[in-house]
């Protein structure tokens, strides 16, 4: 008895063979398209057009330029697919050239790789308690997927506000915005 679109056992049919094949290697190089353009996310289109380039607060910088901010140097680098990001490095002392607005809605702010002071944007709850986002610094990350997010990497002490903008302002939420653990 045959189930479904199984094969009887000893039988093989070379065309359903060839057409898998056909589909999965279709449904392999749409996955990369996605993937590759969702990481790239606003970064595509200069790639495509030939000015890579990076994000950091909405404006555009060139591809190996170099930026400052919060005692920290950040130089417009492009990953394997061709995705733009900041690499970073510490450079005490050195005044910066970039706004630091906080760790508000990313995409098409931001590329990957670039750190920020936190916000109320990062604001969170465990269990009743809330715990504020100012206290970090958050480096953007693209997930599996290409998604952006601030994700915290260091603590607020690291970053140098007499070289930057000034310090974040406390969050205007308290801890009765936690609701088992939500964020309401």
């Amino acid at each position: 008895m045959n189930i479904g679109n199984t094969p009887r056992p000893g039988t093989h049919d070379p065309s359903r063979t060839r057409w898998w094949r056909r589909w999965a290697g279709g449904a392999a190089v749409l996955a990369v398209i996605a993937s590759a353009g969702a990481a790239g996310v606003a970064l595509a289109p200069e790639a495509a057009a030939g000015t890579p380039g990076c994000l950091w607060s909405g404006a555009q910088f060139r591809q190996d330029g170099t930026v400052y901010a919060g005692g920290l140097s950040f130089t417009c680098r492009r990953n394997e697919i061709g995705a733009s990001y900041w690499s970073h490095e510490w450079a005490p002392g050195q005044m910066s050239s970039v706004a630091s607005p906080g760790t508000g809605y990313p995409i098409g702010s931001f590329s990957p790789g670039a750190w920020q002071p936190g916000s109320d944007y990062n604001d969170y709850c465990v269990g009743d308690q809330l715990v504020e986002g100012t206290d970090a610094v958050y480096e953007l990350r693209a997930d599996a997927t290409g998604f952006l997010s601030w994700h915290a990497v260091a603590s607020i002490a690291q970053w140098d506000f007499t070289v930057s903008s000034p310090h974040p302002l406390p969050t205007r939420r308290s801890a009765s915005l936690c609701i088992d653990g939500v964020l309401s």
